[in-house]
C-alpha cells in the first residue's frame, strides 16, 4: 500500500519507519522544507498519515482529497470539527517518543480504527481501542499543556506531588472532555493518563519549556512547543473550559503565550 506521510519530523519518520518495516511504500511531505503542494506528492496514496505540527494542519487539509482515508497522528488538535469534510478519519495517539519507536522499544498506542492495528502491528507496539476520535485528539493536545505546568513546578516522577498532579489532571481532563462532547473514560486509555505521565517529565519539549520559563520568564524556544500553540487556541475559545478546570486556568494565568 502507498501511504503519504505529511510531516517528516521525528514522529512522522518514526511512524513511517514502522510502515516501511511492514512493507508499505511511504512518501513523505514536509511543509517546512518544500514549496510543493501536498497533492503533488500524495495524490495517488491509498492512505494519508498526518504528523505535521498542529499549526500547519488547516492549510494542509485544504490540499488533500477528502475521499482518501486520513490517519491523524498530530498531537495538538483540540477538536475533530476541522475534519468534517473528510469521509474516513481515524487517529492514533499514545505515550511514545519518536526515538524510542525508532529504537523498537516498547510502545503503546490508542487507535480509533482496527485498520491501524493491522498497519502498525509489530512485536514492540501494543494497542488499546476507542471509537472516541474527539477524545483521543483532545487528550493528545491537553497533555502537552499540562506538561508545561509540571515543568514550571519542577515536579519529578518520584515525587508525591507529581503523582498527585497526574491524578488531579486526569480528573480535570475528564471534565474537559465531557464538556466538549467527548467520552470521559478516554482519559484512561494509553492516549490519556499514560501519555500525560510520559510528557510530564524530560525529555518532553513541553515540560522543558515550563522549566525554562520558570528560570527565565523571557525564554523563547527555538522549536515549536505544541502546548503553547494549543494553549493559545484554548484562550481563543476553541473549546469550552469548565469551572472545574482549575489547573488549566492556572496555566492560562502563567501568560506563557508569545513569551
Amino acid at each position: 500500500m502507498k501511504i503519504g506521510v505529511i510531516g517528516a519530523g521525528a514522529y512522522g519518520t518514526a511512524l513511517g519507519g514502522v510502515l516501511k518495516e511492514k512493507g508499505h511504500e511511504v512518501v513523505y511531505y514536509d511543509p517546512a522544507i518544500t514549496d510543493k503542494f501536498v497533492h503533488d506528492l500524495v495524490w495517488d496514496a491509498e492512505m494519508v498519515l498526518l504528523a505535521a505540527p498542529s499549526t500547519a494542519v488547516p492549510e494542509l487539509l485544504s490540499q488533500l482529497d477528502v475521499h482518501t482515508p486520513l490517519i491523524i497522528a498530530t498531537k495538538g488538535i483540540l477538536k475533530d470539527d476541522i475534519f468534517a469534510d473528510f469521509h474516513d478519519v481515524m487517529a492514533l495517539s499514545g505515550p511514545s517518543f519518536a526515538d524510542d519507536m525508532k529504537a523498537k522499544k516498547e510502545t503503546f498506542l490508542t487507535v480509533t480504527d482496527d485498520r491501524l492495528v493491522k498497519l502498525f502491528d509489530t512485536d514492540y507496539i501494543s494497542f488499546d481501542h476507542t471509537k472516541d476520535l474527539r477524545g483521543v485528539l483532545m487528550c493528545g493536545a491537553l497533555k502537552n499543556v499540562y506538561a508545561i505546568r509540571a515543568g514550571y513546578l519542577g515536579l519529578k516522577p518520584d515525587m508525591t506531588e507529581h503523582q498527585q498532579f497526574i491524578t488531579d489532571v486526569a480528573k480535570e481532563m475528564e471534565e474537559i472532555l465531557l464538556a466538549n462532547g467527548a467520552m470521559r473514560d478516554t482519559v484512561y486509555h494509553y492516549c490519556g493518563v499514560d501519555d500525560l505521565k510520559l510528557t510530564c517529565n524530560l525529555p518532553s519539549r513541553n515540560y522543558e519549556f515550563g522549566m525554562k520559563k520558570r528560570e527565565n520568564p523571557d525564554y523563547q524556544p527555538e522549536k515549536t512547543v505544541e502546548g503553547v500553540a494549543t494553549l493559545a487556541r484554548i484562550v481563543a475559545g476553541e473549546i469550552e473550559v469548565p469551572l472545574e478546570a482549575s489547573i488549566l486556568k492556572e496555566i492560562i494565568n502563567m501568560n506563557v503565550i508569545g513569551g
